[in-house]
């Protein structure tokens, strides 16, 4: 059988949060910097796939295309890692500290932004014939996306941040579930077919990933979008990435943990102790009924 269980994936969630944070920073870079390009290019393919069909649904059941492909080749999210080294930290592992954490989430980060930038400037480049025309359709489009997803934020206020901040909880929800699933199983086909379906689910539904949107947004500023940088930091990625952190550590992470990794006591187990306190207290007239029919 492929499949495994859930308290043996959740000791792989640890190990892989572990072995994380030890890596070098030339490692951490390199295989962030990758996550971050192979992210971007399949965003820049689900994009012009569903410009040209005119159906959003093709372009999301294509776009997975792109995390699986970096997850089987070693490579890491800022997703990834906001959900798996926390847990390292909560399990006490060796050389894992707040500040080894953060340093790793500051690396990944920098090399998700480096690799899903140079993929935007190669698009934009595409797009124009190295600026020297207008945008292709698709390079109009990217910029209409950053504009509504800024923009369209900024235009209700609070409302509008609290519903880019919950868009990105959601899609780690989702994001860090694949993560996740791909543990599930040790054969390839098992881990493709786990992580397929909940990155299905965040990229139709038009979540917010805060690794997806370094590459959105920096190609939509170079291909015209109505929208500046200060737009797209302060009403998409900052809320995006606490969004982001929450949604992966709370929804996926802490409750994996608590429930697999640090399981509560069963009641059947509490109950025998009860009993068994009572037996030796004297109590010999209850205790052995009750006793057995919890045996049984």
């Amino acid at each position: 059988m492929t499949y495994v269980s859930p308290p043996d994936f959740v000791q792989k969630m640890i190990d892989a949060g572990h072995s994380k944070v030890l890596m070098s920073t030339r490692d951490t870079i390199i295989r962030a910097y990758m996550a971050g390009a192979i992210l971007a290019l399949a965003a820049a393919f689900a994009v012009t796939v569903t410009v040209q069909t005119g159906n959003a649904l093709v372009g999301a059941l294509l776009f997975p295309v792109g995390f699986v492909l970096l997850y089987l080749m070693g490579f890491d999210l800022l997703t990834g890692v906001f959900t798996l080294v926390p847990l390292a930290l909560l399990d006490r592992r060796p050389g894992v500290t707040v500040r080894s954490m953060l340093r790793n989430w500051g690396l990944v980060f920098l090399g998700n932004l480096g690799g899903a930038v140079t993929v935007a400037l190669m698009m934009s480049v595409i797009m124009t014939y190295a600026f020297q025309t207008p945008p292709t359709d698709v390079g109009a489009r990217l910029g209409e996306i950053g504009h509504a997803r800024t923009l369209g934020y900024a235009e209700y206020g609070a409302a509008g941040m609290l519903t880019l901040f919950l868009r990105g909880v959601l899609c780690n929800w989702m994001v860090s579930t694949g993560v996740v699933a791909a543990m599930m199983s040790t054969s390839t086909s098992g881990k493709i077919m786990a992580m397929w379906l909940p990155i299905i689910v965040f990229f139709y539904m038009g979540f917010e990933h805060s690794v997806v949107n370094m590459f959105l947004f920096p190609a939509g500023l170079m291909m015209g979008g109505g929208f500046s940088l200060g737009d797209y930091l302060v009403w998409n990625e900052i809320p995006t990435v606490v969004g982001n952190l929450v949604g992966g550590l709370l929804f996926v992470g802490l409750v994996l943990y608590a429930t697999h990794a640090r399981t509560g006591r069963s009641r059947r187990a509490v109950e025998l102790e009860r009993l068994e306190a009572a037996r030796r207290a004297g109590d010999d007239q209850v205790v052995p009924a009750q006793a057995g029919a919890l045996a049984r």
